[in-house]
This record gives structure tokens, sequence and C-alpha cells, in this order.
């Protein structure tokens, strides 16, 4: 059991939490939930003993072993297996002994090493790790790449992976999904049920808090509140407590002014002063109740399209994928996809797989490799992916960003628009340098809307955006008249704003005839034989789509050219890095603009040179 007495947390000079009372008991699965900004990750810190209460205490029991997800991953030569191995360290040194034995040729050492494993269940630990890779969407491939070779968003499910494979009573998890594809979330929701200990889990994925919690521990306003249930029951509980607390304000506030006239009238007058003096008393002793403060509701709009044309984007018999220099890397064969107006399309597959090569392939940022894109004239295409969160400039506001693309508009109808989206006031000139994640997101989605699009193509729009922001994007995409084909873990999005879902995986990309709770069964289905070790249905690439093998034959790679691509990929990511930090300096933004637009320039060129780069150092990695 965890208690909370009296306890209040800090951080800087910021009150987060105080007056927390409050006991968590053994094998409950606890959502914690709140806006950004309201302590969930500060609450975690201080249950790991890595902060400490300003006020009051934390009881965890000493006993307790804590598992949670590292923040960070060093580039290690360790494979990925190895790593994951590593979470049970008790049993990782047991391997290790006995792999040490064997090559000492120490026979005794090797017994005991043995002895050790046999008593720590540890000799099922491999397929154990090779499961959770598996289900986090690495292949039997990948298990002995090191964990360098990795890129952040794979090292992010390397980190899940280990905590998962840590004995553990108690498991704090921050924001898990993040950086997950569906079929991965449904994985790892089905194996948070089986966990025998206790789960608490920072999450703005309401399906997933659905799924899993049974106590929902909701953050807000410096206070912490436990109810029983999952998000839906939050929900519902919170409204009827505020709707009886408004109940009792306007009874209480109805007696106030009663007990006031009272006084007002009599408290001079000798024969009722006695009862005047009562009804002071009275209403000293009323307790307070506070009203209701409604929350501002987040409200977000994408403006209807100036011309919606009914045949918007047509792909025909499209191979998709890149060009470099060492061949053509082909990701999907024979695409047939056609959007019209009022369509609304969500593609369904494991990361790696082609969702990302798809929408790129759509939206004209890759060219095909064969095949046919045609698009009526008036298609304006409004598209999100991560780099075009990436991609706003450090130093500059949202009214900055906003008037780059709206150029001769007044100042005032741009911050009107941008009020809309949640960007208030000074927060219009206020640099994105302080930005969070999800206002950085918000941000991008509002310079999207401004443009007045008739298709909108969102490759994973929710990463970083809180659940109230999430419902509003799920209610402006709902309300949106054009097209939208859209990517995303987020299964609550998905079912409130598509009708037609597609599968991408094994090279193809086709209709997938079901909903979502169809898919999941499936999924279920395709994945019960599969042992994570080897075999398995399941095919994904460990790396984003450019790492995936140029088709055509099989062939040895050359290790004099994959040492001068990995010395290439070296130098351009320290040109893009350099280029970053010129950007980053006010000097850059001289009154002509033209160091600052020369700049811009070179970066964009540099970074594309770098994604060429990395595409065939990867190419020949995997020959390797």
């Amino acid at each position: 059991m965890i208690a909370f007495r009296d306890f209040a947390l800090r951080r800087g000079e910021r009150l987060l939490l105080s007056k927390v009372d409050l006991a968590l008991h053994a094998g409950w699965r606890v959502g914690v939930i709140g806006r950004n900004g309201t302590g969930k990750s500060s609450l975690f810190a201080a249950i790991r003993g890595e902060v400490e209460a300003d006020r009051g205490d934390i009881d965890v029991p000493t006993r307790v072993r804590i598992a949670s997800v590292a923040q960070e991953t060093p580039a290690l030569d360790d494979t990925a297996l190895d790593f994951v191995l590593s979470g049970d360290a008790e049993v990782h040194a047991a391997i290790q002994a006995e792999a040490n034995a064997f090559a000492n040729e120490d026979w005794e050492a090797v017994a005991e090493a043995h002895q050790r494993l046999e008593a720590l269940n540890g000799y099922d630990a491999g397929a154990r790790a090779g499961k959770l890779l598996h289900g986090l969407g690495f292949t039997p491939d990948t298990h002995d790449r090191p964990v360098k070779a990795f890129s952040g968003g794979w090292r992010v499910r390397l980190n899940l992976a280990r905590a998962l494979m840590t004995p553990s009573d108690l498991l704090l998890l921050d924001e898990p999904t993040n950086h997950l594809d569906l079929d991965a979330v449904l994985w790892l929701e089905q194996w948070l049920l089986k966990y025998p200990g206790t789960l608490l889990l920072i999450s703005h994925d309401r399906e997933f808090l659905d799924g899993l919690s049974t106590h929902t521990l909701h953050l807000h306003d410096g206070t912490a509140k436990l109810y029983t249930g999952d998000y839906t029951a939050f929900e519902r509980q919170r409204a009827e407590h505020l709707r009886q607390q408004q109940i009792a304000h306007d009874k209480e506030q109805a007696e106030r002014a009663h007990l006031q006239s009272f006084i007002d009238r009599f408290k001079a007058k000798a024969s009722k002063a006695k009862q005047a003096q009562s009804r002071v008393k009275r209403l000293e002793k009323l307790a307070g109740t506070e009203a209701v403060r409604v929350e501002r509701a987040l409200r977000i709009e994408f403006p209807a399209p100036d011309k919606l044309p009914h045949a918007l984007l047509r792909l025909a018999d499209a191979d998709c994928g890149y060009r470099t220099p060492a061949g053509e890397a082909r990701i999907l064969d024979q695409v047939g996809f056609i959007l019209e107006a009022g369509d609304r399309v969500a593609l369904l597959g494991p990361n790696g797989a082609g969702k990302s090569t798809l929408v790129k392939s759509l939206v004209g940022e890759l060219d095909l490799l064969a095949g046919e894109r045609s698009s009526h004239p008036d298609l304006r295409i409004g598209y999100f992916a991560q780099h075009t969160v990436e991609s706003l400039r450090e130093g500059a506001s949202p009214i900055d960003h906003l008037a780059d693309i709206a150029p001769g508009v007044a100042t005032q109808p741009l911050r009107d628009f941008l009020g809309k989206w949640s960007f208030p006031g000074n927060r219009a000139f206020e640099s994105v340098d302080s930005f969070s994640g999800g206002e950085r997101a918000r941000l991008a989605l509002a310079l999207i809307a401004w443009r007045k699009p008739n298709v909108l193509l969102l490759d994973e729009p929710t990463n970083h955006l809180d659940l109230d922001m999430r419902e509003a994007l799920a209610e402006a995409l709902a309300d949106f008249d054009g097209a939208i084909v859209l990517v995303s873990h987020d299964r609550h999005l998905i079912g409130l704003v598509c009708e037609t879902f597609w599968r991408v995986a094994d090279g193809h990309a086709q209709p997938f005839d079901g909903d979502l709770d169809a898919y999941a069964a499936w999924l279920r289905t395709r994945d019960a034989s599969a042992d994570g070790k080897a075999g398995g249905k399941r095919k994904t690439a460990a790396e984003p789509a450019p790492a995936a093998k140029p088709a055509g034959k099989t062939r040895k790679a050359n290790p004099v050219k994959l040492a001068q691509a990995e010395s290439r990929v070296a130098e351009l990511d320290a040109r893009v890095k350099a280029l970053d930090a010129a950007l980053a300096d006010p000097g850059s933004y001289d009154a002509g603009g033209e160091r600052l637009a020369r700049l811009t320039r070179e970066r964009e060129a540099a970074a594309a040179e770098l994604a060429e780069a990395e595409a065939e150092w990867l190419s020949l990695y995997d020959a390797a």
C-alpha cells in the first residue's frame, strides 16, 4: 500500500499538490490523469524517492520493488535482446556468470551458475524478453542489433520492454503509448491486464485507461482525488460530484441571504437582538461551499474549405518507397487508393510497415517508384507529421509563424485566430522555445487550419496532446467537411472520426472489413501462436521506412562502403546541428532576413541529404 498523508509538492515556486490524503492498495491499476503541468510526473518522481515532499509524508513499503521506464537510453553496443534481459538484473548476472564460466572452462562455476539460474527460473528469460520485443514491434532479425543502431522512438520501446522485464511489485508508466503504433498499444494493454502487481499509469489515451484502470486519480487545481473505476466512470462520478456541489452552494447562498436579511432588519431592535445574534453565529458556521468553477472547454475548428471537389486524390498501381544511392527501397506494392470528399480513412498496421510512406506518397512528398498519382486542380492538403512540429522555428512566436503564411494580414485577425486555438493574449507573442510538446503540436495544427485545406493527412497528431485537447481535436475533425486520412494509436479518436479502415502491412495496403474491435480481435488471433523468437506472423521493420532492404537480389555489404556511409551520416548530422544552432542565434534575424533565408535553405538541403545518407547506411547495415 502507498499512503499519502497531508502530502504537498512544489516545483520551484509553484505549488503542484497540497493536502493530499489517500491510500493506493496492492493490486490496483490506477490511471493518473490531469491537464499538463498538474504534477503527474512529479508525483511519480516522489514515489520513486527522487524528490522529497514539501510537507507531509508519502509511505512506500521498503521491500516494494519499483519498475519504471527510463527517460533516456545511451548509445550502447549491447544487443536489443541483452538490453531487455538486463532489466532482470539477477537473471542477467547469472547468465553472464554462466557464459564467463564456460569461456574459462571453470566447470565448478558453471555448475553454480546453472543452479542459480534454475533457482531464479532464468532459463526462460530469453524467451520472455523475446516476447516483449515481439509484442512491441521488434522483428526477430532486430534482436541482435545493437541499441545504438535504433532511432529515438525505437529506443523508447526498448526502455519500455526493459521496464516490463524488471521484476516488480509496483510499475510506474508515464505515457507508455506515445511512441507505439496501435498494434503495440493493443498488445501492451493485454500484457498489463495480466500484470500481478500494482500499476500506476499516466496516460491521455482514454480507451487505454478504460481498458486497464480499476481506479482513477485526478490531479486538478492543486488537489488529488481518487475515484473508483475507469476513465468513463470517473467522468460520470465527477459530473455528479460537481452537480451536487453546485446544488449545495446554491442552497447555502440562499440560506446566507435569508440569515443576513434577518440580521440587517432586526439587529438594532431590542426584542429581536438575541435572535439576530443567534443568526450571526449560524452564519459564521456555514461551511462555505465553493461554487463550481466552469473549466474553459477547449474548442477548435478547421474552417470549411473554399472549394471541395468530389474526386480529390488518387493512386493507381503505385509502388511506394524511397530512392537511395544503393537502389530502390520499395515499401508498398501496387497500391490503388482513391480519396473523395467526405471520406474518413484510418490506416491501421504496425510501425515500419508503410503507413507514413503511404501518407507521404499521397502528399507528394515522396515520388512514386512506379504507378500514377493524380489529383484535382483545387486540391489543398493539410499535412501533419512529427517533422511538422519539429520544423517550428526556435525563437519565433505563434504570431511570427502565422504571419509567415499570411502575408499582409493585420495582427488582430491573427491574434483572434490563435485565441481560438488556445493561444490567447500574450501567449501569441511568446517564443515557442518554452512551449511543451502539446502546445507545439497545437500550433502546428492551427497553422494547417489557417490554410483551409480540403484534405487532412494526419500522421499521429495526438502525441503529447492531453485528454481535453484530444477531445477537442476529435470534435473538430468530426465537423470537418473535407476528406481525412488518419494514422493514430488513439482508438477514441479513430472511432469518433473514421468510417473506413485500411490495413497497411506485409508490403500491401488494403481495405480492412471491420471496425477497431474486429481489428483487435484479428490481431490477438494472428499473434496467438507467435513465440517472439523466430517466425510469428508479424512482419514489421524495427526502424523507419527507409531502413527497408532494397528490392532485388540480396548482396553482401562492402565494409569500406559501410564505413564511408557511416562517416557521411555523422558529417551531415553535425552539419544539421550547426545550422540549427545558427538559426537559434538571434543575430541570424537581420533586418533584411537574407541570412535567415539562406540558413533555412541550407538546413532543408542538409536535412534532405542526411535522410538519404541514413537510408543508404541502413540499407548497407541490413545487408552486412
